[in-house]
C-alpha cells in the first residue's frame, strides 16, 4: 500500500465531475487500499478519488463502524436538516458550520461491484454527502454563505501575497 498525495484547493481535478468506474480489477483494489491508508494517515473520515488525483466516482470512509467504500454512488434520499462543524482534507486547517440534510440514503457498488445501499444520519450521513460532493466537483467552501466564502478567498489571497 502507498500513501497518496492529497490534492488541495486550486487543483483542477477537484473542480470537475468524476466519471463512472466500469472495471473492477486488481488496480481498483490497490487504489481502494491506498485511499484507505491515505485517509487514515491524514487523518480523515472520508476520501474521494478526485482528492488523490483520480477523477473517478469512488470514495472511502470510516465514520466509526470500520472502513467502507462506495463506487458510482447515487444520493437517493436527502431530508431533514443538521448544522455541524465540517472540515476537508482538500481545504486543510479550516472548519465551518455547514448546513446539510440530516438523513440520507445512498446507493452504489461495493469494492466487488455488488450493489449496496446505506442509510445514514448524523456523522455517517454527513460523510456520505461530503464525499459525494467531491465526486461532483464541489468543495466544502461552495456550501458556505457568500460572506464566509468571500472572507475565505480574501484570506487565501493574503496568504499567497505573504508567501
Amino acid at each position: 500500500m502507498a500513501i497518496l498525495t492529497i490534492r488541495t484547493i486550486g487543483d483542477q481535478v477537484l473542480a470537475n465531475r468524476s466519471t463512472e468506474i466500469e472495471t473492477f480489477d486488481a488496480a481498483l483494489s490497490r487504489l481502494i487500499d491506498d485511499m484507505f491508508e491515505t485517509m487514515y494517515d491524514a487523518p480523515g473520515v472520508g476520501l474521494a478519488g478526485p482528492q488523490v488525483g483520480v477523477p473517478k466516482r469512488i470514495f472511502v470512509y470510516d465514520a466509526g463502524d470500520g472502513p467502507e467504500v462506495f463506487i458510482n454512488p447515487e444520493l437517493v434520499v436527502a431530508d431533514g436538516e443538521w448544522v455541524y462543524e465540517e472540515g476537508c482534507l482538500s481545504v486543510p486547517n479550516y472548519w465551518w458550520e455547514i448546513r446539510r440534510p440530516g438523513h440520507v440514503v445512498m446507493r452504489g457498488l461495493d469494492r466487488d461491484g455488488k450493489p449496496q445501499e446505506v442509510e445514514g444520519e448524523g456523522l455517517l450521513g454527513r460523510v456520505l454527502q461530503h464525499e459525494y460532493d467531491h465526486l461532483n466537483g464541489m468543495l466544502l467552501i461552495e456550501r458556505l454563505g457568500e460572506s464566509e466564502r468571500k472572507a475565505f478567498r480574501r484570506e487565501m489571497r493574503e496568504r499567497l501575497i505573504d508567501s
